[in-house]
């Protein structure tokens, strides 16, 4: 049975006058790929896009709102998660929520606990992250209940900070449900304190969550409207106001490019590289911003576009050059872990779509060696070593069969 996605596709072909074959000429896809489609067939977020541009219309413009197919084999993730969610979402009565309570830590010592964990984020340890959060939350929740004045500001800062970093664990880890209510909780507190750049890093977490939602249209609104209200000025902003500033341009950008709206996304990646510009160098100071931000991270999410559109030689032509060469990157800085093999994955697709298996392959084993547990979480990983496993004529080398079981691809 065609699903409501595969009929506004079918609605929208036959309003522009295209056959199937066609459409598929025109998104530069393959006439079964088409097909699938409009049959109701299961298809990467990619493919949606070509096919809106194709039809010239928002991405967005092919969803429907449907039931939900079950879930299955997630037990495993529940229970991981269980002591976790107590801490963050503990039951509601009538009275007040049943919560245990903390033990009450100075503020310096949950500071200092959170930046930890926060370099075990960074570390690729997600075990350890998960094992502490509760632990951290607690005890700062129990700080805002037990302080008074100052003291209970600060603390209400700590407990932002510790829902920050939840949220930001939570959305890599794609339990969005959970981060939503973590950076929501932030951005409340925050709001509460009067700390607007603070409240912008948790809009900056909610924008990337509702990007990974594919919720393109309200991630551009959140994120424009919200650095309308933060806007620097420039003769004297320091590097966290610049660096959330730019930050919340480059989430424009990112929605309104995957929403088929490139004049949009041209002026937001214009914005985000006026802020680039006057920091000079990368900054990665968490919780002051979201992630990295500076000039290489600008370029390297213009490059991510270029990816988007499938301009395989383009990504690979920008990938060693300008801000991205070994100088430019000693000048400069590098990157967070988590942008650079962001990048790195758009270049092992730009390899595989040119049939460079051994060149993909060395990029994605690059990633693996460094963010083994990181690159589990992808599922651009996994779609790029599926391509290769379907377009390689030849016996696959260990290495390939290796990393596809590393990602869990099976068959």
């Amino acid at each position: 049975m065609a699903s409501g996605l595969a009929e506004n596709v079918k609605n929208y072909r036959r309003a522009a006058g295209m056959s199937q074959e066609g459409l598929a000429e025109a998104a530069d896809l393959s006439l079964a790929t088409v097909r699938k489609v409009e049959q109701g067939g299961d298809v990467r977020m990619e493919t949606l896009y070509a096919i809106a541009r194709a039809l010239d219309v928002p991405t967005s413009a092919l969803f429907a709102t449907e039931a939900p197919r079950p879930v299955i084999g997630d037990e495993a993730n529940r229970r991981y998660l269980v002591e976790l969610r107590q801490a963050l979402m503990p039951p509601v009565g009538l009275t007040a929520p049943l919560t245990d309570a903390g033990h009450v830590e100075e503020l310096s010592a949950l500071r200092r606990a959170t930046a930890d964990a926060h370099a075990l984020y960074r570390a690729d340890r997600y075990d350890s992250v998960a094992k502490r959060l509760p632990g951290l939350l607690r005890s700062a929740e129990a700080a805002v209940e037990a302080l008074e004045g100052e003291e209970k500001q600060g603390a209400m800062t700590a407990r932002c900070h510790a829902l920050l970093l939840a949220g930001k664990y939570l959305t890599q880890v794609r339990q969005y449900d959970m981060a939503y209510f973590a950076l929501a909780e932030a951005i409340r507190l925050a709001r509460e304190a009067g700390q607007t750049l603070t409240a912008a890093t948790g809009v900056l977490g909610m924008c990337w969550l509702l990007l990974r939602q594919d919720r393109f249209d309200e991630s551009e609104q959140l994120a424009a409207r919200t650095a309308a209200e933060v806007e620097p000025r420039m003769s004297d902003a320091g590097t966290a106001h610049l660096a959330v500033w730019g930050e919340l341009w480059l989430k424009v950008a990112s929605a309104t490019i995957r929403n088929n709206r490139p004049d949009e996304a041209r002026e937001a990646r214009r914005l985000a590289g006026v802020a680039a510009s006057a920091m000079d160098r990368e900054d990665a100071d968490f919780p002051a911003h979201w992630g990295g931000f500076g000039p290489v991270t600008a370029e390297l999410k213009a490059i991510e576009d270029l990816s988007l559109m499938g301009d395989a030689r383009a990504v690979l032509r920008r990938a060693d050059d300008g801000l991205l060469d070994n100088k430019a990157l000693r000048n400069l800085g590098k990157p967070t872990a988590v942008n650079w093999d962001r990048h790195r994955l758009d270049v092992a697709k730009a390899h595989v779509t040119l049939k460079q298996h051994q060149d993909a392959m060395t990029v994605l084993m690059s990633v693996r060696r460094t963010s083994g547990e990181w690159i589990k979480h992808q599922p651009m990983a996994r779609y790029v070593m599926q391509d290769l496993l379907k377009t390689r004529k030849r016996t696959l080398t260990q290495d390939m069969r290796d990393l596809a079981a590393h990602l869990s691809i099976v068959g």
